[in-house]
């Protein structure tokens, strides 16, 4: 390991991000950002960093990509019976972040999170590659197998099963987290981070500054 972890840093020099530069909703900010960070080409521009708890309350963090984006909240598809699908039945709540670190820019997301209906879990299983369906159904996420050779073992049992379209497994689907609070950081010089929170209150949305 490097002796110099602790001299690593790097001063952010973005621009000021000020309350009159915020959209009128969160949402809009939000696919604001995306979107630059999609121009800026950065790698997997939806990939979200997931943080969720079980009934003791240890964490667990794991990066999902974000597939849909609504006034509703934010959308994300998994085996319910992983990890994160267990936490989240057991205490569903959850945080999540995007390390838009080249753009020195994270979002930050929590709230309540719900599971999506059958027929949206249906619609999205269907637009996906085969072979990530495949993978869907021959992966019991999170949970240990003896070899990688039996994992693509259980991977061609259920291609040579479907030589047409591919069911989605019951235990997969979509979930949906909810904001409560949706915070905007932005990187500046001498870590003096500019930090806008909209937070959600008693039937309205409020936004705040926050110290870095």
């Amino acid at each position: 390991m490097s002796d110099d972890l602790e001299q690593m840093r790097q001063d952010y020099a973005g621009a000021p991000l000020r309350r009159a530069d915020l959209a009128l909703t969160w949402l809009e900010q939000l696919e604001r950002w995306i979107d630059e960070a999609v121009r800026a080409e950065l790698p997997e521009p939806n990939a979200m960093v997931l943080a969720t708890a079980d009934v003791d309350a240890i964490p667990s963090v794991r990066t999902v990509l974000l597939k849909g984006l609504d006034d509703h909240g934010l959308t994300f598809f998994t085996n319910l019976r992983s990890r994160k699908g267990q936490e989240l039945s057991a205490n569903a709540r959850a945080a999540v972040v995007f390390p838009w670190i080249a753009l020195h820019r994270q979002v930050i997301v929590d709230g309540p999170v719900e599971v999506l209906d059958a027929s949206a879990s249906d619609e999205y299983f269907a637009s996906r590659p085969r072979g990530a369906q495949v993978a869907a159904a021959a992966s019991d996420q999170s949970h240990p197998v003896e070899s990688r050779s039996e994992l693509e073992a259980a991977f061609q049992a259920v291609e040579d099963r479907y030589t047409d379209a591919v069911p989605r497994p019951e235990h997969w689907g979509g979930l949906r987290l909810r904001p409560d609070a949706v915070e905007f950081w932005q990187g500046r010089p001498d870590r003096l981070h500019d930090r806008l929170r909209f937070r959600h209150t008693v039937g309205e949305w409020t936004v705040e500054r926050l110290a870095p």
